[in-house]
């Protein structure tokens, strides 16, 4: 079960390019899916070296920075870095011993993989074609674009070091929430996110303290994570804020499955950090528009 976070999070690659056609959409997943093993690995090493933690935070917020910006530039979807600064944060807490290196690389690689051939086949029964299933319909054109991608640096550097003052284990969940509030472009979007992030996980908690207080199986927890990813995929394109009824026991239950740590300790926390995650990511949002309108007004 120490194995089931890196299969979680390779699993997600999955849930890249739905609205796509065959070909963008592997080629999608491919490269969210050599991103989470990549910082999967940068985060496993740094527990391997035993980093200070303030090295840590400072690595997640460039992962944040660039994996933003590798979503944007590729319009890849869904978008931001969320899963990445989850992955990666999420590693870097856990203890780890050079043989993790390893297992993040076999475990996670075959879940991509596992990942690309059921796109591919679903492709190949509904198109009963190869050529229409891997060739893609859409140059992957990088388009730079960095003021977004600095921002969502920038607040999971400081919602990463303010949560880490409170509580040394569960920092990342900050800089997840910071980088979730300012991966939109619109301030108003922004600071809707903020709010739905903490409202919804304040209730999913609820959901996730029930689910860990029935001490389930470990077969059953592995059902209950399967069915919540397909809820949260279901629902976060529609209502962010009821996506995370799904999302947040979805989160503590992997991490629990991993390295199990008492209910009570993974609810607050995960709410206490959810907190200063959408605040820092709020007010940044909201003296970046200030900043932005009286730049427009001097001109």
């Amino acid at each position: 079960m120490d194995l089931s976070i890196y299969a979680s999070f390779g699993s997600l690659a999955s849930l890249y390019g739905r609205f796509h056609y065959y070909g963008d959409r592997l080629r999608m997943q491919l490269g969210a899916g050599l991103v989470f093993i990549s910082v999967m690995v940068v985060g496993t090493l740094l527990a391997v070296f035993d980093a200070q933690i303030t090295v840590r935070i400072m690595m997640v917020a460039l992962i944040a920075t660039v994996v933003t910006a590798i979503a944007i530039g590729f319009r890849w979807h869904p978008g931001g870095a969320t899963f990445a600064v989850f992955a990666a944060g999420a590693v870097a807490t856990m203890p780890a011993t050079w043989s993790n290196v390893a297992q993040v690389l076999i475990v996670a690689s075959s879940t991509v993989l596992w990942s690309l051939a059921l796109t591919a086949t679903l492709g190949l029964l509904r198109t009963r074609s190869i050529v229409k299933v891997f060739r893609p319909l859409e140059k992957a054109n990088f388009r730079g674009e960095w003021s977004v991608p600095v921002k969502v640096g920038i607040g999971a550097l400081l919602a990463g070091l303010i949560g880490h003052t409170f509580d040394n284990d569960h920092w990342y969940w900050a800089t997840v929430a910071a980088s979730v509030v300012l991966a939109g472009t619109a301030t108003t979007h922004r600071i809707t996110r903020g709010l739905q992030r903490f409202t919804g996980t304040t209730l999913g908690v609820l959901v996730a303290a029930l689910l860990l207080w029935l001490e389930l199986p470990i077969v059953a927890l592995l059902v209950v994570v399967v069915v919540l990813q397909g809820v949260a995929e279901l629902l976060i394109g529609r209502n962010y804020g009821v996506a995370m009824l799904a999302v947040t026991p979805l989160a503590l239950l992997m991490i629990s499955l991993a390295n199990p740590i008492a209910p009570s300790v993974l609810v607050v926390d995960r709410v206490f950090e959810t907190f200063i995650g959408s605040l820092v990511g709020t007010l940044i949002a909201l003296i970046s528009a200030r900043m932005r309108t009286e730049r427009l007004e001097s001109t």
